[in-house]
């Protein structure tokens, strides 16, 4: 593993309805990934405004107007805001490369990653595999390899480039292919951003390695069985809190109704819950509101606890 004392430099992007949940990946890293930079593309002027606000530790805000590039203003009127996100990533690594020449490598992290250890422990592969690009699988349970037709075999959630020739010929392959063709539809070889990384082992043999400590990049469509495989225990590195949504000043809906996540997966988002409920202790203490999104359900009524008849829908602790 590389020294401890090595920087590690993150890059995520998200807009202000996501505050929130990036407020909680950051938290993570403190707690477990330090020391770090953390790189944050602003999606919309009122994220910015926030985060100046409550300047966060370890951060360098990128506003998205400085990282847009003639590339990316071309197509943006083209693509709703998920759609323009997605264009956006094969750009963020080089938006924090081209800020500071002595980083040596850039992992992209989704908003709605938690670290529950260090990164670093994942990151080891690549240098061990002394390769330029790490990619993650989605390591879908056997009851969710339907899935793998639709979002592909790789999750973009956890994706690191070195600074080198090799990387940047990966990088700038993504980027073209994005420009050309990044929506939120579902084709035989092309979803989003996502199922480009599909071709990726062919295509860049000597230059990509894929992660092989699976068991450690946990999510939703994978995480019961994880446990069940390990005899119930669960060390990951990061969950992947795919499809959590705040729906109300107490409510939040923590996955989608297609995956159910265990008891060990219940455990972590207890913690992540927690987390939350700072990050929104912190919001109301610098007058911020709350920004709620839809739920993948509707829940008329009396809020349900975690052990309820709809566990996906839960109550924020007190």
């Amino acid at each position: 593993m590389n020294s401890s004392d090595q920087v590690e430099q993150y890059v995520t992007l998200f807009d202000s309805n996501f505050l929130p949940v990036g407020m909680a990946l950051h938290a993570s890293l403190v707690k477990h990934g330090s020391p770090f930079h953390l790189w944050i593309i602003c999606m919309d002027e009122l994220v910015e405004e926030q985060l100046t606000k409550i300047s966060l530790p370890r951060v360098t805000l990128l506003p998205l107007r400085e990282v847009e590039t003639e590339e990316l203003l071309e197509v943006k009127s083209g693509r709703n805001s998920r759609e323009y996100c997605w264009t956006l990533t094969p750009f963020s690594f080089q938006a924090v490369f081209l800020r500071d020449e002595s980083i040596q490598r850039v992992t992209y992290l989704d908003a709605d990653l938690f670290f529950f250890a260090d990164p670093r422990i994942l990151l080891q592969e690549l240098d061990d595999a002394n390769k330029y690009v790490l990619i993650t699988e989605h390591a879908f349970a056997p009851e969710h390899h339907r899935f793998l037709a639709t979002s592909g075999r790789f999750c973009v959630q956890f994706l690191s480039f070195r600074r080198s020739v090799e990387g940047a010929r990966v990088m700038r392959w993504w980027q073209e292919r994005c420009l050309e063709w990044c929506f939120d539809i579902i084709e035989e070889k092309r979803f989003g951003d996502q199922k480009y990384l599909d071709l990726w082992p062919e295509l860049f043999t000597s230059e990509v390695h894929i992660l092989r400590q699976t068991e450690k990049s946990l999510a939703p469509w994978n995480v019961k069985h994880q446990e069940e495989t390990n005899r119930g225990e669960l060390e990951p590195v990061f969950y992947h809190f795919q499809g959590l949504r705040i729906t109300g000043a107490h409510r939040v809906q923590l996955h989608n109704e297609n995956y159910t996540v265990g008891r060990g997966g219940h455990r972590l988002y207890d913690e992540y819950l927690a987390e939350l409920r700072r990050c929104i202790t912190t919001l109301r203490r610098f007058g911020i509101a709350l920004p709620l999104l839809e739920g993948y359900l509707t829940i008329k009524g009396k809020l349900l606890a975690l052990v309820g008849r709809t566990p996906c829908i839960v109550r924020l602790p007190d």
